[in-house]
């Protein structure tokens, strides 16, 4: 299994806007040091707490600074900007990392900013996949472009000067683009089907439960059937919120501390769930009754924390519950105590991966 890293981290909201910025970076140069294999950082443009408003521009003010993690836009929120401005941005970025990117692509989930850019009642999806569609067109295709579209039209037409290089939309470095993944947050998902049958792979998002998280694998096999190409659990990336100390008081008290950074970051999901009417997310079954669900029991079913040995084997008991995936994505979180959060990455890279690498590798020989 792989390590990597992924954050929209949700800051105290009157919490110095410099400082986040600084700490998420640092958190990035971090897990490029320890040799995590990839990393992803979100993007909202309406939110005090979850206030980075440009994965692009964050990823670009990363792409000297980090020499081997990959980088990935976790996500751009598609119907949120022009298809011809992500596809530009997106290829430059690409050149940047010397191809070091994923594009992480999504319809958007923060309500707040649907309605600033005037989607908050659009049909969302069809902006997504419209959007996506023009921008991998563009890509694919020369100018003078001409897509028509229900939500967008792209054309240089009137403008087009080929020999001096005017009206050309910049293709990325890989060819014929970035790799591409989605963000599932749905049990049961039907667009982890459909993004299998298009060539991407889904990333579980570390907000859903383990029964939810489970739900994806068969979708995404689903959409690699009806594709014709193998449904290799490698490309499946699950995220997980998880606390490494190296004694489990420690870890115990900053995990669960109620006003620490891993309830806070839970507090503030519940609440915009319950308020956007998703609360199904947190629910163990579907049937679950609203009341049920309950704060103490979301952080008590999605945080693991503890000794770097106690941590591995929760994580193995995860794994064993969902089924074999790829890459575990650390979910970064507020660094409300520097040390303690730097000493967590340092000690689940460090300490935690090579106890689950080779438990599964003493499995895998003792079932040859």
């Amino acid at each position: 299994m792989k390590l990597g890293f992924f954050t929209m981290p949700i800051h105290p909201v009157d919490k110095d806007w410099q400082l986040s910025l600084k700490e998420d970076r640092e958190a990035f140069l971090l897990a490029d040091e320890l040799g995590f294999s990839e990393g992803y950082v979100g993007e909202h443009t309406t939110d005090r707490a979850e206030n980075i408003t440009s994965c692009i521009a964050f990823i670009a003010w990363l792409a000297a600074a980090t020499s081997k993690i990959k980088l990935g836009t976790g996500t751009v929120n598609m119907p949120n900007a022009h298809p011809a401005a992500i596809a530009a941005s997106i290829a430059m970025l690409d050149h940047m990392l010397d191809g070091r990117l994923i594009f992480g692509i999504s319809p958007g989930g923060l309500l707040s900013d649907a309605e600033v850019f005037g989607n908050l009642e659009a049909d969302r999806n069809a902006m997504f996949l419209e959007a996506i569609n023009q921008v991998l067109q563009i890509w694919a295709s020369e100018p003078p472009y001409n897509l028509q579209g229900q939500f967008w039209n792209i054309s240089v037409q009137k403008t087009l000067i080929e020999d001096i290089g005017q009206g050309f939309i910049p293709r990325p470095l890989q060819r014929p683009h970035p790799p591409i993944v989605v963000t599932a947050v749905a049990p049961f998902s039907k667009g982890v089907t459909e993004a299998a049958a298009r060539g991407w792979d889904p990333i579980s998002a570390n907000f859903l439960m383990p029964a939810w998280v489970k739900s994806h694998w068969p979708k995404y096999v689903e959409g690699c059937e009806r594709a014709g190409r193998p449904a290799d659990s490698a490309n499946w990336r699950v995220a997980k919120s998880v606390f490494v100390a190296k004694d489990a008081a420690t870890a115990k008290a900053y995990a669960t501390d109620p006003s620490g950074p891993y309830v806070y970051y839970y507090r503030s999901l519940l609440t915009k769930l319950k308020r956007g009417g998703r609360i199904e997310l947190f629910k163990t079954r579907r049937d679950q009754p609203d009341d049920e669900v309950t704060l103490e029991s979301i952080c008590d079913k999605l945080i693991i924390h503890g000794t770097p040995e106690s941590v591995a084997d929760q994580l193995l008991a995860f794994q064993e519950e969902t089924g074999p995936f790829g890459t575990l994505l650390y979910a970064g979180k507020d660094w409300k105590d520097r040390e303690l959060g730097r000493r967590s990455m340092i000690l689940m890279a460090e300490q935690v991966m090579p106890r689950i690498n080779a438990s599964a590798s003493g499995s895998s020989k003792a079932a040859e």
